[in-house]
């Protein structure tokens, strides 16, 4: 069997293949910011569940945005903004009416010569595990407003001619979405929720080769029923409903990106019967694997 490793897509490879225009191509690198509408004049074909290497911000100014992130769908309105994790899934399709602005962006522009990776780290909303949905206030909306106006002049002016007048730009985004951000997590036990993001990274790296409770409960040195307590308590789901859905999620975008048999997707993820891959897959997705293929491909 061919590796059913996940292809994630760098920005040349992701506008090649659902933007394939010459003015969308030219917006590959480290670095692109546009009028979301400019986006989907483009938008070739709907964006199935993938992959990218770097992170995305989509903000709505009028009208509305859907987007499939990680597990769960979004739909965001006026002065709304989602996040899109490098590394996380995400999934959208052409067809919304609205405006706004598209940001993406690499690690690199934000460790460059006036950021570092502390402050990397200090960006709880460019973690896989972290609340994709930010809704700032009116005046922490129009500071946002005012940081996308500067970004677009001088991208659309200069390109990455000018990164040192590019980050600082970036940085202040990302400083006034961090003002707005609310984590999934309420402010409190400090211990439990360093716990519960702990489990999300496990999972998410684990999950093809780990699928008891207990396996990440030894993973954090805890027991199975106090990890079972504080994820039930922290995010109203099981441990095993996260493994399940981190399961699932790979699974739509092995069956959209490859050629697989269900029975090498289930292999993929971990399962070695089909029959109760196909079943956990209808139980979260309400249709069969061959089904989500199939609607995918029409």
């Amino acid at each position: 069997m061919a590796s059913t490793d996940i292809k994630t897509y760098d920005p040349l490879a992701f506008t090649s293949r659902f933007m394939p225009v010459d003015e969308m191509k030219a917006l590959a690198g480290d670095f692109f910011v546009l009028p979301v509408e400019d986006m989907y004049q483009h938008l070739a074909r709907p964006v199935p569940a993938i992959r990218a290497t770097s992170h995305s911000i989509l903000y709505i100014t009028e009208g509305e945005a859907r987007m499939g992130v990680g597990s769960t769908n979004y739909t965001i309105g006026p002065n709304q903004m989602l996040v899109v994790a490098a590394g996380q899934v995400f999934s959208f399709a052409p067809g919304d009416i609205n405006k706004g602005y598209i940001c993406n962006f690499s690690n690199g522009l934000i460790t460059a010569k006036f950021g570092s990776a502390e402050l990397l780290h200090s960006f709880e909303f460019l973690k896989i595990w972290g609340n994709p949905l930010i809704m700032p206030d009116a005046e922490t909306s129009g500071y946002i407003r005012e940081v996308f106006k500067r970004l677009i002049i001088e991208f659309s002016q200069n390109k990455l001619a000018n990164v040192d007048v590019l980050q600082p730009y970036l940085l202040s985004l990302l400083t006034e979405i961090n003002r707005a951000y609310v984590p999934l997590l309420p402010k409190g036990n400090a211990q439990s929720n360093t716990i519960v993001n702990k489990f999300k990274e496990l999972v998410f790296e684990n999950f093809r080769t780990s699928k008891l409770v207990a396996d990440y409960a030894g993973m954090l040195n805890i027991t199975p029923n106090h990890l079972n307590k504080i994820i039930r308590k922290a995010t109203q789901k099981s441990p095993s409903v996260w493994i399940d859905e981190a399961l699932i999620c790979e699974a739509r975008v092995l069956l959209v990106q490859t050629d697989f048999t269900i029975s090498e997707i289930a292999h993929a993820v971990g399962l070695d019967d089909p029959s109760y891959f196909t079943r956990l897959f209808k139980r979260y997705e309400g249709i069969t694997p061959s089904a989500y293929r199939a609607i995918d491909k029409c």
